[in-house]
């Protein structure tokens, strides 16, 4: 497992989710919106403190970066 792709498909999916454009996650967490989209194109190799800042200016768990999606699917109110 490519964890550099499972995070960016992530973050993506919950920027989607939580209806915000990599400009508003820029303005919430200080990384560029630049560094954001090579993230979400599995180019950027996020150390933890990145992936809970993300997290963190997602309004989600840092878990939620680096699960992978089937096991969201089954649990209950993901």
């Amino acid at each position: 497992m490519d964890m550099r792709a499972l995070v960016g498909e992530n973050f993506a999916r919950l920027r989607r989710e939580k209806g915000l454009t990599q400009e508003e996650v820029e303005a919430r967490s200080g990384f560029s919106q630049q560094y954001l989209s090579d993230l979400e194109r599995g180019k950027r190799n996020p150390t933890v403190i990145t992936v809970y800042e993300l997290a963190k200016a997602l309004g989600v768990s840092y878990l939620d970066l680096l699960t992978p999606l089937e096991r969201h699917k089954g649990k209950p109110g993901r």
